[in-house]
Protein backbone atom coordinates (compact mmCIF):
# COMPACT_ATOMS: atom_id res chain seq x y z
CA UNK A 1 0.00 0.00 0.00
CA UNK A 2 1.42 3.27 -1.00
CA UNK A 3 0.78 6.84 -0.95
CA UNK A 4 -1.14 8.11 -3.77
CA UNK A 5 1.57 10.49 -4.79
CA UNK A 6 4.18 7.59 -4.87
CA UNK A 7 2.34 5.58 -7.71
CA UNK A 8 5.27 5.76 -9.66
CA UNK A 9 6.50 2.79 -7.42
CA UNK A 10 3.60 0.27 -8.87
CA UNK A 11 6.03 -0.31 -11.49
CA UNK A 12 8.75 -1.95 -8.37
CA UNK A 13 5.86 -3.93 -7.02
CA UNK A 14 4.40 -5.61 -10.52
CA UNK A 15 8.32 -6.09 -10.82
CA UNK A 16 8.25 -8.46 -7.78
CA UNK A 17 4.88 -9.63 -8.26
CA UNK A 18 2.77 -7.89 -5.74
CA UNK A 19 -0.30 -6.33 -5.75
CA UNK A 20 -0.19 -2.73 -5.14
CA UNK A 21 -2.95 0.25 -3.51
CA UNK A 22 -2.98 2.99 -3.44
CA UNK A 23 -3.91 4.96 -0.41
CA UNK A 24 -5.71 8.45 -0.50
CA UNK A 25 -5.48 10.23 2.38
CA UNK A 26 -7.75 13.34 0.73
CA UNK A 27 -11.32 13.44 -0.81
CA UNK A 28 -12.96 10.87 -3.37
CA UNK A 29 -13.03 14.61 -5.31
CA UNK A 30 -10.09 14.87 -5.54
CA UNK A 31 -9.06 11.16 -6.22
CA UNK A 32 -11.30 11.55 -9.36
CA UNK A 33 -9.54 14.86 -10.57
CA UNK A 34 -6.30 12.97 -9.98
CA UNK A 35 -7.25 10.18 -12.36
CA UNK A 36 -8.77 12.73 -14.65
CA UNK A 37 -5.57 15.08 -14.80
CA UNK A 38 -3.72 13.43 -18.06
CA UNK A 39 -7.07 13.98 -19.55
CA UNK A 40 -7.22 17.66 -18.56
CA UNK A 41 -3.49 17.40 -19.67
CA UNK A 42 -4.35 17.13 -22.79
CA UNK A 43 -7.45 19.25 -23.13
CA UNK A 44 -6.31 22.34 -21.92
CA UNK A 45 -2.59 23.55 -23.25
CA UNK A 46 -1.85 26.65 -20.70
CA UNK A 47 -1.13 26.26 -17.18
CA UNK A 48 -4.73 26.14 -14.77
CA UNK A 49 -3.47 29.95 -13.53
CA UNK A 50 -3.65 31.08 -16.52
CA UNK A 51 -7.26 29.52 -18.02
CA UNK A 52 -9.01 32.82 -16.14
CA UNK A 53 -13.06 32.31 -15.82
CA UNK A 54 -12.35 28.76 -17.12
CA UNK A 55 -14.43 25.86 -15.11
CA UNK A 56 -13.07 22.86 -15.64
CA UNK A 57 -15.69 19.52 -16.23
CA UNK A 58 -13.98 17.13 -13.96
CA UNK A 59 -16.33 13.90 -13.60
CA UNK A 60 -18.33 13.53 -10.30
CA UNK A 61 -17.24 16.62 -9.28
CA UNK A 62 -18.73 20.31 -9.30
CA UNK A 63 -17.54 22.50 -12.03
CA UNK A 64 -14.29 23.70 -10.99
CA UNK A 65 -12.55 27.05 -11.64
CA UNK A 66 -9.19 26.04 -13.00
CA UNK A 67 -7.59 28.63 -9.83
CA UNK A 68 -8.95 26.56 -7.62
CA UNK A 69 -7.31 23.44 -8.54
CA UNK A 70 -4.72 22.12 -6.31
CA UNK A 71 -1.49 24.62 -5.56
CA UNK A 72 1.26 22.35 -7.17
CA UNK A 73 -0.81 21.78 -10.58
CA UNK A 74 -1.41 25.68 -11.21
CA UNK A 75 1.66 26.24 -13.49
CA UNK A 76 2.13 23.72 -16.31
CA UNK A 77 5.94 23.89 -16.37
CA UNK A 78 6.37 23.29 -12.85
CA UNK A 79 8.72 20.38 -11.90
CA UNK A 80 5.81 19.21 -9.31
CA UNK A 81 3.45 19.34 -11.85
CA UNK A 82 5.04 16.79 -14.27
CA UNK A 83 5.57 14.68 -11.52
CA UNK A 84 1.89 14.88 -10.43
CA UNK A 85 1.14 13.91 -14.18
CA UNK A 86 3.78 11.03 -13.91
CA UNK A 87 1.90 9.86 -10.76
CA UNK A 88 -1.92 9.97 -12.32
CA UNK A 89 -0.51 8.48 -15.37
CA UNK A 90 0.73 5.40 -13.20
CA UNK A 91 -2.03 5.36 -11.27
CA UNK A 92 -4.13 3.20 -13.26
CA UNK A 93 -2.15 -0.09 -12.91
CA UNK A 94 -3.10 0.04 -8.89
CA UNK A 95 -4.66 -3.07 -8.02
CA UNK A 96 -6.86 -0.85 -5.91
CA UNK A 97 -7.81 2.63 -4.78
CA UNK A 98 -8.72 2.93 -1.18
CA UNK A 99 -10.16 6.38 0.19
CA UNK A 100 -10.33 7.85 3.58
CA UNK A 101 -14.26 9.06 2.90
CA UNK A 102 -17.82 7.11 2.67
CA UNK A 103 -20.05 6.77 0.41
CA UNK A 104 -22.82 8.53 1.14
CA UNK A 105 -20.52 12.42 1.57
CA UNK A 106 -19.69 12.09 -2.17
CA UNK A 107 -21.60 10.02 -3.85
CA UNK A 108 -21.11 11.81 -7.31
CA UNK A 109 -17.39 11.55 -7.17
CA UNK A 110 -17.06 7.89 -6.08
CA UNK A 111 -19.70 6.95 -8.59
CA UNK A 112 -18.03 8.66 -11.86
CA UNK A 113 -14.88 7.07 -10.18
CA UNK A 114 -16.60 3.52 -9.84
CA UNK A 115 -18.13 3.89 -13.40
CA UNK A 116 -14.42 4.81 -15.18
CA UNK A 117 -15.42 8.24 -16.17
CA UNK A 118 -12.42 9.74 -14.86
CA UNK A 119 -10.17 6.98 -16.50
CA UNK A 120 -11.90 7.02 -20.11
CA UNK A 121 -9.25 5.55 -21.85
CA UNK A 122 -8.55 2.91 -19.38
CA UNK A 123 -10.12 0.30 -16.50
CA UNK A 124 -10.40 1.83 -13.10
CA UNK A 125 -9.34 -0.35 -10.11
CA UNK A 126 -11.53 -1.15 -7.52
CA UNK A 127 -12.67 1.23 -5.09
CA UNK A 128 -13.28 1.19 -1.33
CA UNK A 129 -13.88 3.76 0.87
CA UNK A 130 -12.66 2.87 4.48
CA UNK A 131 -13.61 6.33 5.49
CA UNK A 132 -13.97 8.25 8.08
CA UNK A 133 -10.64 7.41 9.30
CA UNK A 134 -9.83 10.32 12.07
CA UNK A 135 -8.70 11.03 15.55
CA UNK A 136 -11.53 10.51 18.48
CA UNK A 137 -12.09 12.09 21.37
CA UNK A 138 -11.37 9.10 23.17
CA UNK A 139 -7.83 8.58 21.73
CA UNK A 140 -7.03 12.04 22.52
CA UNK A 141 -8.61 12.04 25.99
CA UNK A 142 -5.39 11.47 28.13
CA UNK A 143 -3.65 14.18 26.43
CA UNK A 144 -6.11 16.85 25.89
CA UNK A 145 -9.29 16.23 28.81
CA UNK A 146 -7.11 19.41 30.97
CA UNK A 147 -6.63 21.52 28.33
CA UNK A 148 -7.76 25.22 29.59
CA UNK A 149 -9.95 25.39 26.03
CA UNK A 150 -12.01 22.59 27.04
CA UNK A 151 -12.52 24.49 30.60
CA UNK A 152 -13.67 27.53 29.09
CA UNK A 153 -15.93 25.59 26.59
CA UNK A 154 -17.54 23.67 29.48
CA UNK A 155 -18.81 27.35 30.89
CA UNK A 156 -20.12 28.54 27.22
CA UNK A 157 -24.13 27.69 25.80
CA UNK A 158 -24.83 24.89 23.60
CA UNK A 159 -24.02 25.41 19.65
CA UNK A 160 -22.64 29.10 20.44
CA UNK A 161 -19.01 29.35 19.86
CA UNK A 162 -17.09 29.50 16.38
CA UNK A 163 -14.09 27.56 16.31
CA UNK A 164 -10.92 29.19 14.51
CA UNK A 165 -8.12 26.84 13.54
CA UNK A 166 -6.27 26.50 10.05
CA UNK A 167 -4.45 23.26 10.75
CA UNK A 168 -0.72 22.56 11.68
CA UNK A 169 0.82 24.46 9.24
CA UNK A 170 -1.48 27.43 8.65
CA UNK A 171 -0.30 30.39 9.25
CA UNK A 172 -1.15 34.95 8.53
CA UNK A 173 0.19 37.89 8.52
CA UNK A 174 0.49 40.04 11.19
CA UNK A 175 -2.29 42.64 9.48
CA UNK A 176 -4.20 39.54 8.85
CA UNK A 177 -4.62 38.28 12.26
CA UNK A 178 -5.99 41.87 13.05
CA UNK A 179 -8.33 41.82 10.79
CA UNK A 180 -9.76 38.85 11.76
CA UNK A 181 -9.72 40.28 15.40
CA UNK A 182 -11.35 43.13 14.33
CA UNK A 183 -14.62 40.90 12.70
CA UNK A 184 -14.66 38.51 15.64
CA UNK A 185 -14.86 41.27 17.82
CA UNK A 186 -18.02 43.51 15.39
CA UNK A 187 -19.42 40.34 15.01
CA UNK A 188 -20.26 39.69 18.59
CA UNK A 189 -20.16 35.76 18.52
CA UNK A 190 -18.02 33.57 21.13
CA UNK A 191 -15.25 32.44 19.82
CA UNK A 192 -12.13 30.13 20.11
CA UNK A 193 -8.98 31.13 18.45
CA UNK A 194 -5.88 29.32 17.99
CA UNK A 195 -3.21 31.89 16.83
CA UNK A 196 0.09 31.09 16.11
CA UNK A 197 3.66 33.26 14.96
CA UNK A 198 3.42 35.11 11.48
CA UNK A 199 6.23 33.59 9.24
CA UNK A 200 8.63 35.58 7.48
CA UNK A 201 7.86 34.71 4.16
CA UNK A 202 3.86 35.06 3.37
CA UNK A 203 3.34 33.88 0.20
CA UNK A 204 2.37 30.29 1.21
CA UNK A 205 0.98 30.62 4.32
CA UNK A 206 3.06 27.72 5.90
CA UNK A 207 5.11 27.35 9.62
CA UNK A 208 7.92 24.99 8.54
CA UNK A 209 9.42 23.83 11.49
CA UNK A 210 9.10 24.65 15.21
CA UNK A 211 7.43 27.73 16.34
CA UNK A 212 7.51 29.79 19.79
CA UNK A 213 4.57 31.34 21.48
CA UNK A 214 3.37 34.17 19.97
CA UNK A 215 3.24 37.17 21.69
CA UNK A 216 -0.67 38.55 21.74
CA UNK A 217 -0.47 41.50 22.82
CA UNK A 218 1.82 42.60 20.30
CA UNK A 219 -0.06 40.74 17.42
CA UNK A 220 -3.06 41.66 18.02
CA UNK A 221 -5.22 45.37 18.34
CA UNK A 222 -4.34 46.76 21.25
CA UNK A 223 -7.00 46.18 24.14
CA UNK A 224 -8.93 42.94 22.15
CA UNK A 225 -8.39 40.49 24.53
CA UNK A 226 -9.43 43.13 27.60
CA UNK A 227 -12.76 43.66 25.65
CA UNK A 228 -13.55 40.33 24.51
CA UNK A 229 -12.64 38.35 27.48
CA UNK A 230 -16.43 37.86 28.18
CA UNK A 231 -16.86 35.96 25.18
CA UNK A 232 -13.47 34.61 23.33
CA UNK A 233 -10.63 33.08 24.37
CA UNK A 234 -7.44 33.21 22.29
CA UNK A 235 -5.15 30.45 22.90
CA UNK A 236 -1.23 29.40 21.63
CA UNK A 237 -0.36 27.37 18.73
CA UNK A 238 -2.03 24.06 19.56
CA UNK A 239 -5.68 22.54 20.82
CA UNK A 240 -6.82 19.22 20.72
CA UNK A 241 -8.76 19.52 17.55
CA UNK A 242 -11.22 16.49 17.85
CA UNK A 243 -11.87 17.11 21.62
CA UNK A 244 -12.43 20.61 20.79
CA UNK A 245 -15.08 19.89 17.48
CA UNK A 246 -16.94 17.42 19.40
CA UNK A 247 -17.43 19.66 22.39
CA UNK A 248 -21.60 20.88 22.89
CA UNK A 249 -20.72 24.40 22.64
CA UNK A 250 -18.70 24.53 19.52
CA UNK A 251 -21.71 25.41 16.58
CA UNK A 252 -19.24 26.91 14.01
CA UNK A 253 -15.45 26.03 12.59
CA UNK A 254 -13.34 28.66 10.26
CA UNK A 255 -11.24 25.81 8.69
CA UNK A 256 -8.37 25.79 6.04
CA UNK A 257 -9.92 22.89 4.37
CA UNK A 258 -7.69 20.67 5.27
CA UNK A 259 -9.43 16.73 4.29
CA UNK A 260 -8.91 15.69 8.07
CA UNK A 261 -10.39 18.47 9.75
CA UNK A 262 -13.41 18.52 7.51
CA UNK A 263 -14.44 14.86 8.40
CA UNK A 264 -13.44 15.91 11.90
CA UNK A 265 -15.97 18.51 11.71
CA UNK A 266 -18.67 16.27 10.05
CA UNK A 267 -17.89 13.37 12.51
CA UNK A 268 -19.10 16.04 15.15
CA UNK A 269 -21.81 17.90 13.13
CA UNK A 270 -20.33 21.00 12.87
CA UNK A 271 -20.42 22.85 9.85
CA UNK A 272 -17.80 24.90 8.56
CA UNK A 273 -16.67 28.38 7.03
CA UNK A 274 -14.43 27.52 4.39
CA UNK A 275 -10.56 29.30 4.32
CA UNK A 276 -8.09 27.38 2.51
CA UNK A 277 -4.89 28.61 2.89
CA UNK A 278 -2.68 26.24 0.45
CA UNK A 279 -2.39 22.31 -1.77
CA UNK A 280 -5.99 21.42 -2.16
CA UNK A 281 -7.77 23.23 0.38
CA UNK A 282 -9.09 25.55 -2.56
CA UNK A 283 -10.50 22.58 -4.54
CA UNK A 284 -12.21 21.28 -1.19
CA UNK A 285 -13.87 24.67 -0.70
CA UNK A 286 -15.60 24.51 -3.78
CA UNK A 287 -17.09 20.25 -2.80
CA UNK A 288 -17.48 21.72 0.74
CA UNK A 289 -19.51 24.41 -0.44
CA UNK A 290 -20.62 23.62 -3.91
CA UNK A 291 -21.21 19.80 -3.69
CA UNK A 292 -21.63 18.96 0.08
CA UNK A 293 -23.15 22.36 1.23
CA UNK A 294 -21.63 22.21 5.00
CA UNK A 295 -20.08 25.35 4.45
CA UNK A 296 -19.72 28.95 3.59
CA UNK A 297 -16.88 30.69 1.57
CA UNK A 298 -14.88 32.76 2.85
CA UNK A 299 -14.33 35.83 0.15
CA UNK A 300 -10.84 36.87 -0.08
CA UNK A 301 -9.31 39.97 -2.35
CA UNK A 302 -8.68 37.38 -5.96
CA UNK A 303 -5.14 39.84 -6.31
CA UNK A 304 -3.61 39.29 -2.57
CA UNK A 305 -6.02 36.58 -1.25
CA UNK A 306 -6.56 39.02 2.05
CA UNK A 307 -9.48 38.93 3.81
CA UNK A 308 -11.19 41.92 5.37
CA UNK A 309 -12.58 42.06 8.63
CA UNK A 310 -15.97 43.22 7.70
CA UNK A 311 -16.23 39.59 5.32
CA UNK A 312 -14.94 37.65 8.66
CA UNK A 313 -18.07 39.57 10.65
CA UNK A 314 -20.23 38.87 7.79
CA UNK A 315 -19.38 35.20 7.13
CA UNK A 316 -19.52 34.07 11.08
CA UNK A 317 -22.67 35.83 11.76
CA UNK A 318 -23.92 34.37 8.46
CA UNK A 319 -23.06 30.97 10.44
CA UNK A 320 -24.32 31.19 13.28
CA UNK A 321 -27.85 33.11 13.18
CA UNK A 322 -29.05 33.26 9.92
CA UNK A 323 -31.24 30.71 8.05
CA UNK A 324 -28.89 29.84 5.47
CA UNK A 325 -26.26 29.07 8.35
CA UNK A 326 -29.04 26.83 9.75
CA UNK A 327 -29.33 24.82 6.68
CA UNK A 328 -26.15 24.18 6.56
CA UNK A 329 -25.97 23.35 9.84
CA UNK A 330 -29.01 20.67 9.19
CA UNK A 331 -26.99 19.26 6.29
CA UNK A 332 -23.66 17.97 8.27
CA UNK A 333 -25.69 16.86 11.02
CA UNK A 334 -27.18 14.64 8.14
CA UNK A 335 -23.67 13.51 7.44
CA UNK A 336 -22.76 13.04 10.47
CA UNK A 337 -25.33 10.26 11.23
CA UNK A 338 -24.18 8.87 7.80
CA UNK A 339 -20.77 8.70 9.17
CA UNK A 340 -21.60 6.63 12.05
CA UNK A 341 -23.93 4.63 9.93
CA UNK A 342 -20.98 3.76 7.47
CA UNK A 343 -19.18 2.28 9.99
CA UNK A 344 -21.21 0.44 11.89
CA UNK A 345 -21.45 -3.58 11.30
CA UNK A 346 -23.11 -3.61 7.43
CA UNK A 347 -22.28 0.21 6.59
CA UNK A 348 -20.71 1.23 3.67
CA UNK A 349 -17.30 1.50 4.77
CA UNK A 350 -17.49 -1.56 6.81
CA UNK A 351 -18.13 -3.52 3.77
CA UNK A 352 -15.77 -1.99 1.37
CA UNK A 353 -12.99 -3.00 4.24
CA UNK A 354 -14.48 -6.65 4.50
CA UNK A 355 -14.36 -6.67 0.64
CA UNK A 356 -10.74 -5.59 0.29
CA UNK A 357 -9.56 -7.87 2.85
CA UNK A 358 -11.65 -10.91 0.96
CA UNK A 359 -9.78 -9.84 -1.94
CA UNK A 360 -5.92 -10.31 -0.29
CA UNK A 361 -7.18 -13.72 1.27
CA UNK A 362 -8.39 -15.00 -2.03
CA UNK A 363 -4.85 -13.51 -4.05
CA UNK A 364 -3.65 -15.64 -0.93
CA UNK A 365 -5.19 -18.77 -1.63
CA UNK A 366 -5.16 -19.13 -5.36
CA UNK A 367 -1.24 -18.34 -4.92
Amino acid sequence: IVDILSSQSISVASQLNLPCYLFVPASASLLAAFLYHSTLHETYHKSFKDLNNTFLNIPGVPPMPARDMPKPLLERNDEVYKNFLSCSLAAPKAAGLIVNTFEALEPSSTKAICDGLCLPNSPTSPLYCLGPLVTTTEQNQNNSSDHECLRWLDLQPSKSVVFLCFGSLGVFSREQLSEIAIGLEKSEQRFLWVVRNPVSDQKHNLALGTQEDPDLEFLLPKGFLDRTKEKGLVVKNWVPQAAVLSHDSVGGFVSHCGWNSVLEAVCAGVPLIAWPLYAEQRFNRVVLVEEMKVALWMRESAVSGFVAASEVEERVRELMESERGKRVRDRVMVFKDEAKAATREGGSSRVALEKLLKSWKVGQLSE
